[in-house]
């Protein structure tokens, strides 16, 4: 028994895998990766470079640039696998450690590093990508998710069966998060009112230093049924495996059949953030097994078994690097901030108010700037 993924005294769950740690590919009954060789090496094109993304975030908050960053490494599967099952009218809530998705999403990487510098409180309009700015406050966005997937259904968004139209939402969460009200609370509300919502847990096995089973009695999928909807527990390791089941769920909820509870069992290989030292509460021998599960190493090791040239690789690095160079030129562009730009995002429709108050706010700087001058 793995005391990471398994509880005293509860009996194991079954665990959807379709591509093992050493790259075998196996069958699963119930869900199945149906994707080409391309489909395949495009999915580990996300990998790589969602992984770029994270370390060259981190290299930057370790040279003063950023004032805090919070590494996905070894979350990278469960990301990507999820993000692509999503069509492009689905809408996402993260909370801050999706970087992956973010990517998938088509958010451009240096958009994130504002947020992390202290210098915007977003990178981007979510409209523009159907995905919600960092979520910080822990668990508030299932609520969120819950809350536009409910719109969803009273829109007439859901359960037409046009493709085109029928709509899903996604709200990514750690285990930390389900020992959280608002997760509970939306759990209860989107079974009672079908709303069509995946829940993803990614389950990385800390809340920050606490230990998952320090957290639930049970396997935290089980809290599904619970709440009257279906719960599956996947691999977060394997990014096909994502894939499928994340596809499953987000169809059924756009079919008008409910919400869905995903456990992805994956794990933190880095600090809960720059701020963190795991070393205090976890093993180097712990980290290593993980180490073994690498989830961008099990797809290398298929493609090349599957015929993938060097070639793709070697490109695949350099384009990797170019996007390195990019995360260090655009960081170092980033400007200071003008907080007047606060008080142009209160209210919906301006008040009298509101602009007398930023008219005080820009007097007051602007007394400051000119008596340092």
């Amino acid at each position: 028994m793995n005391p990471l993924t398994s509880h005293p005294g509860t009996p194991e769950v079954p665990l959807v895998q379709l591509l093992t740690p050493t790259g075998q590919r196996v069958e699963n009954p119930d869900h199945d990766f149906a994707g080409d060789r391309a489909e395949i090496e495009s999915l580990y094109r996300d990998l790589v470079m969602t992984r770029r993304v994270d370390t060259e975030a981190f290299a930057l908050q370790r040279h003063g640039e950023l004032g805090l960053w919070p590494p996905a490494l070894g979350q990278e599967a469960a990301q990507v696998g999820s993000a692509r099952a999503l069509r492009p009218h689905d809408f996402a809530f993260p909370s801050y450690r999706e970087h992956g998705v973010a990517w998938c999403r088509g958010v451009d990487p240096a958009q994130l590093l504002g947020v992390y510098r202290g210098s915007e409180m977003g990178g981007w309009d979510p409209a523009d990508h159907q995905l919600a700015l960092p979520n910080i406050i822990i668990g508030s966005q299932a609520l969120h998710a819950t809350g536009y997937a409910m719109g969803l259904t009273l829109e007439g968004l859901v359960g037409t069966g046009d493709p085109d139209r029928d709509s899903a939402v996604i709200a990514y969460f750690g285990d930390g998060a389900t020992s959280e009200g608002d997760v509970s609370e939306a759990l209860d509300w989107a079974a009672v009112q079908q709303a069509p919502v995946v829940f993803f847990c990614q389950n990385n096995q800390y809340a920050i230093s606490v230990p998952v089973a320090s957290q639930s009695r049970v396997p935290i999928v089980q809290r599904a049924a619970g709440f009257g909807m279906p719960g599956v527990r996947v691999d977060g390791n394997d990014v096909l495996a994502c894939r499928a089941v994340t596809e499953r769920a987000l169809q059924r909820a756009r079919d008008g059949q409910g919400p869905t509870l995903i456990e992805a069992v994956t794990y933190r290989m880095g600090p809960h953030t720059t701020s963190d030292d795991p070393t205090r509460y976890r093993g180097a021998a712990e980290v290593d097994e993980w180490r073994a599960k690498d989830p961008i190493e099990r797809v290398r090791l298929l493609l090349e078994a599957e015929g993938t040239p060097p070639e793709f690789f070697t490109d695949l690095q350099a384009e990797a690097d170019a996007l390195g160079v990019h995360l260090r030129e655009a960081c170092q562009r980033i400007a200071e901030p003008d907080l007047a730009v606060l008080f142009d995002h209160v209210f919906a429709e301006r008040t009298v108010e509101n602009d007398q108050q930023k008219a005080e706010f820009v007097a007051w700087r602007d007394a400051i700037e000119g008596s340092v001058a």
